[in-house]
């Protein structure tokens, strides 16, 4: 059940709508009292600054104690919150240019994946990533981020033209997978998933992936096989969704919390197993209250790790990602010390 309120900032008064998730209701009770405070004092011009500063201060210290007790379900939320930051957005915020490129040159052009040549920083790139769409005209146009089989041959072939000209690869994964229907099965959506993944594996220029909200299955790996896997700090990156694994093993969704618990998908736990290189801090609160801050903090990581892969000769690269994901699924057995699934 989602409410809608009224943030205000204590230094401007700038109204922000936004959605509230069910466990921050506390969060949108202290926020109304703020409002109607504020309300009183300009009808009524009488000072209620001391108040007004209590109650701010209460309200940030809350958020800020909400957001450090998320559980991996109350993050599952925040990653899919209606106003989080989308691929268009981290676009128009992050780079000075940006030129779309469509098509598979097979069949169509699906517009949960986009991708396009763009400048970030002192950066040429090649920007790939989900759009899941605003509005409800737009998320079925996009399919609410899952993409087709049309969708990853077009990423593959603009990472084709980004390495013939030398330029660098950037997804930003935001997708809770592929979409699994009937013309996507038979256009082969597991096979484009699979021939992207290989060839990403041995493309010969650097490739940066950010889960920037969701990363369900084979639809994110479809695009993140990188050098470098980062998160965003509230998203999440499984090999299948809660709900998904909830109704594999109790036969339905009401288990979602406890199977996203099992999954381990937050970006803490992700990065203690080693299976992503670095977490991409959000503003407090999460991405969703202040999309700048979020774009600022991933276009410094995206702009840094560029520089740094940029200093590597290309067959090292190579060599180095491919251990990278060899070195994934290690674990230690009774029978022997060390052993790699696959």
């Amino acid at each position: 059940m989602s409410t809608t309120t009224l943030e205000k900032s204590s230094s401007a008064p700038r109204p922000v709508l936004k959605h509230t998730l069910s466990f921050e209701q506390p969060l949108a009770k202290l926020e109304q009292q703020i409002l109607e405070l504020e309300a009183m004092q300009a009808q009524k011009q009488i000072d209620y600054t001391s108040e007004l500063r209590q109650l701010r201060s209460n309200y940030t210290a809350l958020l800020k104690k909400t957001y450090e007790n998320l559980s991996p379900w109350e993050t599952v939320q925040v990653a899919r919150h209606p106003q989080r930051p989308q691929f268009r957005d981290y676009v128009e915020l992050m780079c000075r240019e940006f030129r779309e490129l469509h098509g598979d040159r097979r069949f169509a052009d699906d517009k949960a994946i986009v991708c396009g040549l763009a400048r970030l920083g002192v950066h040429k790139i090649m920007l790939i990533g989900h759009h899941k769409g605003r509005d409800t005209k737009e998320k079925i146009a996009c399919n609410f981020g899952c993409a087709h089989p049309e969708g990853y041959r077009k990423a593959l072939r603009c990472m084709k033209l980004a390495e013939k000209f030398g330029l660098p690869v950037v997804t930003l994964v935001d997708t809770a997978g592929a979409y699994p229907g009937l013309g996507s099965e038979e256009r082969g959506v597991a096979e484009a998933i699979a021939v992207n993944m290989m060839e990403m594996s041995r493309l010969r220029t650097p490739i940066v992936s950010v889960i920037t909200g969701e990363g369900g299955s084979g639809g994110a790996i479809g695009i993140a096989v990188a050098d470098r896997v980062a998160m965003m700090e509230y998203a999440w990156y499984s090999v299948i969704s809660p709900e998904g694994c909830s109704g594999i093993l109790w036969k339905g969704s009401d288990n979602a919390a406890d199977a996203a618990a099992a999954l381990k998908l937050t970006s803490k736990d992700l990065k203690q197993k080693g299976i992503i290189d670095q977490i991409v801090p959000e503003p407090l609160g999460g991405a969703h209250r202040d999309p700048h801050t979020a774009a600022h903090h991933l276009e410094q990581y995206l702009s840094k790790t560029l520089k740094d892969l940029k200093r590597c000769k290309i067959d090292n690269l190579l060599e180095r990602r491919y251990e990278k994901f060899r070195e994934q699924g290690v674990y230690a057995s009774k029978t022997s010390r060390m052993t790699k699934v696959g």
